[in-house]
């Protein structure tokens, strides 16, 4: 088994919580593709970041993903968040926000995005209040280069205002669902992610 090395500095840190961050986008996308989902396979077991309380759900979601074909992870994909109309599971912040789409959670999220000098792709089809998209803004504000940006104040403020008041009910409601397999313990680590996020932005206080 592989080992990580350990954690040795605040920019190691800074790292692993933007690699996190930007494998979440990846797998709440779209369906894994298969170079992904090898990668994750032959992952460590051991805490992907500092804090022994992510080493479990992440030691679930390695052994989810030796254990299912790539097929069968594609399937559940699209059988929770894919087909046409309405979806077993929304992955939209607007919907646990306000019971429905493209209200006015995502019209704040807009103009919090245009604050930061962001904007979504024409290309994708999604609307920016796609738990992907979020995720993948967070990476961008601990990694980016421009540091008037990303800076723990930003990052601070944008998952307090437009991912921290819904993204457990999502992960519960993926959790819970009897489809699930490996989304559910996608969730459950996604969950925990969050709940270590939200401890460390209250230290800031």
């Amino acid at each position: 088994m592989t080992q990580r090395p350990p954690v040795t500095s605040a920019l190691d840190e800074e790292t692993a919580r933007a690699e996190l961050y930007g494998l979440l986008a990846l797998l709440y996308y779209a369906p894994p593709p298969a170079s992904l989902l090898a990668q994750l396979r032959v992952a460590a077991t051991e805490a992907p970041a500092a804090g022994a309380f992510l080493e479990e759900p992440w030691r679930a979601l390695v052994a989810v993903a030796r254990d299912m074909a790539d097929e069968a992870v594609a399937r559940e994909y699209d059988a929770l968040f894919g087909g046409v109309g309405k979806p077993e599971v929304y992955l939209f912040g607007s919907h646990y926000l306000s019971g429905f789409l493209n209200e006015k959670p995502l019209a704040q999220l807009r103009g919090a995005l245009a604050g930061l000098g962001l904007a979504r792709d024409e290309a994708m089809p999604e609307t920016e209040d796609h738990v992907a998209y979020l995720c993948e803004v967070m990476r961008y504000l601990i990694a980016g280069d421009e540091v008037e940006v990303a800076n723990l104040a930003r990052q601070r403020e944008f998952f307090g205002d437009h991912l921290q008041p819904w993204i457990v009910p999502m992960c519960n409601a993926i959790a819970a669902h009897p489809k699930a397999r490996f989304y559910a313990a996608l969730a459950v680590f996604t969950r925990a992610f969050a709940e270590v996020e939200s401890q460390g932005f209250d230290m800031l206080d």
